[in-house]
């Protein structure tokens, strides 16, 4: 009998061991099962209150560190959550079971990570977390975790859109590649960037930043990336060279090439992933020390022109020199040809001026400004220049409304943010002038 029983209890144990989900401590998924807990209880009342209540109990109080993170880095407020959950419903029960999966896939995720290590053997560890966010990433990372929004990356071509507005038409062309499918990948691209230095965020540096993490998670799970900006890239190249050359140097045109929704002429966005990955394949192709390129590409800083610049020069993948490049941009650039009113650095100007008109080399947009404190700082900015500024028919002029005092310094930068109908910048500009005594 007693034995009976101590088999009985071992083969009780034995079933319960064999029913308990594996537990991988580096991928952590609790954040998906509170969501859904959360989710239940928000779609039971319309009653507003109840609902940010449950979603801040079930949901964020008792998030992971991960779901702490990706609310930081890409600004998601409680409204965004109670927004999406009552107007999508049905994207979100046809994506339920996918995002509850996420379990069941911790040691597929760390063996991506091992692939990498081999690639790459001096990798740091860093914490994996699958959370749900609100339709801004499907994977990003703060610090030395990685941060995995399953609403997007663990949908596939039956997750429902039907109710998605414009904002969110992309990711109807994205679910349509089965995202869910390549989550490994998508977890070595973002643990890439977890080894790398800071950014700078200037485009030439973001994309090729974006760039090393797509390159290496090919070369690490030896595969072809499933992002389809790659295989685009490749098929169109000599174009998106000429046109990432023309804009590399433009102000506010991230969003062109890098996660954004503005159109451009090839009709797919975020091609900068292509062009960084291309500018990291060249150089891995030429490098004799393969192994060293990785290294190199992975720990490359930012911060040191010097470092960058040799390593897209060793790339050869520009038609030309950065420096040309840039001398080419500099020329097609419009410039401020004069104040209308008084010569600038004048030391004579009359107080009893009511308005500064600039005028341009070129027509502008008519719709971007931008003007700012000279070195003087806000104590020399005039007064009333906010109402009753105003363009010419032409855009050639832009006229602004001043206050001035006699016998008073003033400085009005005006900067790059004005642009041209094709968004050249134009050249910063600096208005300093003197009133006198009268």
């Amino acid at each position: 009998m007693k034995r009976t029983l101590i088999l009985l209890i071992a083969g009780i144990i034995f079933v319960s061991c064999q029913n308990r989900q594996p537990i991988n401590e580096n991928v952590i998924t609790t954040d998906i099962t509170n969501f859904w807990e959360a989710y239940d209880n928000i779609t039971t009342t319309q009653d507003s209150v109840l609902q940010y209540n449950y979603l801040d109990s079930l949901y964020f109080k008792k998030g992971t560190a991960g779901l702490e993170g990706i609310r930081e880095v890409r600004n998601y407020t409680a409204q965004d959550y109670i927004h999406s959950i009552n107007n999508y419903p049905k994207f979100w029960n046809s994506n339920r079971k996918n995002t509850l999966e996420a379990n069941q896939i911790g040691d597929e995720l760390e063996g991506g990570i091992e692939k990498l290590k081999t690639l790459y053997p001096e990798l740091k560890p860093a914490k994996i977390y699958l959370t749900v966010g609100a339709f801004r990433t499907g994977g990003t990372t703060i610090d030395s975790l990685v941060l995995i929004g399953s609403e997007i990356s663990m949908a596939d071509s039956t997750t429902v859109t039907s109710e998605f507005p414009e904002r969110l038409a992309h990711l109807k062309t994205h679910f349509k590649t089965n995202p869910k499918d390549h989550l490994v990948f998508l977890n070595v691209h973002e643990y890439v960037h977890t080894q790398q230095k800071p950014q700078v965020f200037n485009i030439l540096s973001l994309t090729i930043y974006e760039g090393v993490a797509e390159f290496v998670a090919t070369k690490a799970l030896d595969t072809a990336s499933p992002n389809p900006q790659i295989a685009f890239g490749k098929a169109h190249a000599n174009r998106i060279r000429e046109v990432f050359e023309n804009e590399m140097f433009y102000s506010n045109n991230q969003s062109k090439w890098l996660n954004g929704n503005t159109e451009n002429e090839f009709g797919m966005r975020d091609l900068g992933y292509y062009v960084g990955y291309q500018i990291c394949e060249n150089y891995y192709n030429q490098a004799e020390n393969k192994k060293e390129a990785i290294k190199t590409m992975i720990e490359l800083d930012y911060t040191n022109e010097e470092e960058v610049e040799a390593f897209i020069k060793k790339a050869n993948y520009f038609s030309a020199p950065l420096e040309e490049i840039y001398k080419t941009f500099e020329r097609k650039r419009p410039t401020v040809l004069k104040v209308k009113q008084f010569e600038n650095n004048s030391q004579n100007v009359s107080p009893n001026t009511k308005e500064i008109t600039i005028e341009f080399s070129r027509p502008l947009n008519g719709y971007n400004t931008g003007v700012d404190y000279g070195e003087l700082g806000e104590a020399a900015f005039p007064k009333g220049t906010l109402n009753g500024r105003h363009w010419t028919e032409d855009n050639t002029h832009w006229t602004i409304p001043v206050t001035l005092e006699p016998n008073t310094e003033y400085q009005i930068f005006i900067t790059n943010n004005f642009r041209t109908a094709d968004d050249i910048p134009l050249k910063p500009y600096l208005i300093a002038f003197k009133t006198n005594n009268r």
